[in-house]
């Protein structure tokens, strides 16, 4: 493409051996370019992406892929790696349907060495890399980049403690976009940092510590004490000095944006033993100003347009659409009003779960713990345990990461923490390690806990103000985008165990029970039936656990036949659940149920993936349609055994 000369040539990262600096300084332009251009139309996480231009080049140069591996922390700043990687003809279809993942994996690249998504994964990973390929008599070496959010979580410094004691040559890279670390750490720091990783100076070491160390009498008593120098010396130079004490070799910081620089540091790195940190400070949105002066809002973002740097206007909701996200904001600062116990936390996410508006009412209730969501559920455990009444605001596909907290501190000690879980079921776009589909499953026979899907905004508030005066956990789950708007009887207040009914028909056979964000789809699935003279009633369930099983049985038995549709997988589901009531009641009818089947979901849109899950209106209306066939057609076979056919009776 002439756009891109150099770039739209690139098939393997070993061509970049042969270009110039300057050639690199121009394929780096090229590479901004063609990721503004695609995620423009696209969408994707933009910010990120363009920080990394130059210090993916200089990996890249240095290493040997596929043969050295690099691991993506979290992965959404794996884009220049794709076009790098054999990827510049297929990119146009990131985070399209049937198109590449806007994420690092496996399936798709012998260059992608780790599937991500979720955050601070890579330097454990890396560090399993590292070491079976020690154990198999393969020389490769590992690099890990990870960001300065992710290195907040647990399971990072866990990793980096473990490779610290292992000594094994792990090369992390600290991704520093926030400048986290003071400047004092800067021009001397650097230069010593380089320094130290000559080999001439790590064999004057070893030579110097072996001498001293075998002075006779005192020698191990002065080494300590050269020990104790150099970490004076490293407190004066160094603010922080949290990775050598773990047993890294700290490199930097270094500014990230100079390729050059970039080869000459990491040919050091390459040929040094043991595990080493490199600090490299980027720029999120590097090369675009809109991403530059606002990282925050092009972190994953909308098409827009290039000159402008303007959203979409078709990607913005109207005004006049209230999505769960926002009633959900605005029903916790409703209830924060009320009762002063009430505080919120977030991981790292106050604007994506819609709590920016409680951090600006209630600073000093608000807490935002990073990306920590383990912590973040046993902090609130700690709050509730205390006296208060914590709301924890988090994306469904992450509460995966702290099943055990919701277990053993909260539900087991049965303390009052609310859980609020947006973007619960289909997502899109971002592939499977997004998908909302697991938390019914997971979460639904927890003892303890109470568990609530709401989907209008008014239910929203309903469910909240309902959590928030509970005396032990509760959960909430509701699926991104505009809250759903039915009639008034979504207006009914809640009542525990129940749901409600949004569509009733006089003598209607067949009931569609709707779990999850798919209630649109089966009230129009209904529609579609009464058309073919199929009488249908829609039963929203408001309540996951508990369920209010006589009252379920003596609604569920006035119907003929019954199918139950929800925004979650199958096994474990409410089918499943509502299937086994029926059993154990010895209830008489034609029971199925539709769900997301138990497979990782790639990327495409909602509307998408609830058609290839066979969820959306017209695969509804056609399941009810088909059993109404098939329930018919036995009924005349019954007939004919009894001799009671007759036309007039079907």
């Amino acid at each position: 493409m002439k756009d891109f000369p150099i770039l739209s040539g690139i098939s393997s990262p070993d061509q970049l051996k042969s270009l110039s600096v300057k050639e690199l300084n121009t394929l780096a332009e090229e590479i901004r370019s063609y990721i503004i251009q695609t995620v423009s139309r696209n969408g994707g996480h933009l910010a990120s992406n363009l920080g990394v231009v130059e210090l993916t080049l200089a990996m890249h140069y240095v290493f040997m892929s596929p043969r050295d591996k690099f691991v993506w922390d979290v992965g959404h700043q794996c884009y220049t790696h794709k076009l790098l990687t054999g990827r510049f003809g297929d990119f146009p279809t990131i985070r399209k349907k049937d198109g590449i993942s806007g994420f690092p994996k496996r399936e798709e690249s012998i260059h992608d060495a780790f599937n991500t998504g979720h955050a601070s994964t890579s330097i454990s990973a890396g560090l399993g890399i590292l070491t079976g390929s020690r154990l198999q008599d393969r020389s490769s070496k590992v690099l890990c980049v990870i960001g300065d959010g992710a290195l907040t979580g647990g399971q990072a410094l866990e990793a980096l403690n473990i490779a610290g004691h292992v000594k094994e040559n792990l090369i992390v890279i600290l991704n520093d976009n926030e400048m986290s670390i003071g400047r004092n750490v800067g021009a001397i720091s650097s230069y010593m940092s380089r320094l130290a990783l000559t080999g001439g100076y790590l064999r004057f070491r070893r030579i110097v510590d072996f001498t001293i160390s075998h002075i006779p009498f005192f020698g191990k008593a002065l080494l300590r004490w050269v020990y104790k120098l150099k970490r004076g010396v490293k407190g004066v130079l160094y603010k922080e000095n949290l990775f050598t004490d773990l047993g890294f070799k700290y490199v930097g910081p270094v500014k990230g944006h100079n390729v050059e620089k970039m080869i000459d540091i990491f040919t050091h790195v390459r040929d040094t033993e043991g595990p080493v940190l490199l600090h490299v400070l980027t720029t999120k949105g590097k090369g675009y100003s809109p991403a530059e002066g606002d990282p925050s809002s092009y972190h994953g973002v909308g098409p827009f347009d290039v000159e402008t740097g303007k959203i979409d206007p078709a990607m913005k909701p109207s005004p006049d659409i209230v999505t769960t996200t926002t009633a959900f904001g605005r029903a916790a600062v409703e209830e924060a009003s009320k009762n002063s116990k009430v505080v919120a936390i977030t991981a790292a996410m106050s604007s994506g779960t819609g709590l920016n508006a409680f951090r600006d009412s209630y600073p000093g209730r608000f807490f935002d713990v990073g990306i920590t969501e383990p912590h973040a559920l046993t902090f609130a455990a700690g709050q509730a345990a205390s006296g208060l009444k914590p709301i924890v605001a988090v994306y469904s596909t992450f509460m995966q990461r702290a099943v055990d907290q919701v277990i053993h501190d909260i539900a087991l000690p049965n303390l009052p923490v609310v859980i609020c879980m947006d973007r619960a079921g289909l997502v899109g776009d971002d592939g499977e390690t997004h998908q909302g589909i697991f938390d019914i499953s997971l979460f639904r026979n927890i003892p303890n806990i109470s568990f609530l899907a709401p989907l209008s905004e008014k239910e929203i508030f309903m469910a909240l103000s309902w959590a928030c005066s509970s005396d032990g956990p509760v959960m909430i789950r509701y699926p991104k985008g505009a809250s759903y708007c039915s009639g008034e009887e979504q207006d009914t207040p809640f009542e525990e165990g129940r749901g409600v009914v949004v569509r009733s028909r006089e003598k209607a056979d067949v009931l569609i029970v709707s779990v999850g964000g798919l209630l649109e789809e089966a009230v129009a699935a209904s529609e579609i039936l009464e058309e073919k003279d199929i009488l249908c009633d829609v039963y929203h369930m408001r309540f996951i656990r508990p369920l209010d099983k006589k009252y379920l049985i003596s609604f569920l038995e006035r119907y003929e036949q019954i199918l139950v549709v929800e925004e979650g997988i199958t096994a474990g589901g409410m089918g499943e659940e509502i299937a086994a009531l029926l059993y154990e009641r010895g209830l008489q009818c034609s029971f199925s149920a539709l769900g997301v089947p138990s497979v990782f979901l790639p990327q495409a849109s909602r509307s998408e993936l609830i058609r290839e899950c066979g969820l959306d209106r017209e695969s509804i209306a056609a399941r009810v349609e088909g059993i109404q066939q098939e329930i018919r057609f036995s009924k005349v076979v019954d007939m004919v055994k009894n001799d009671k056919w007759s036309p007039h009776n079907i």
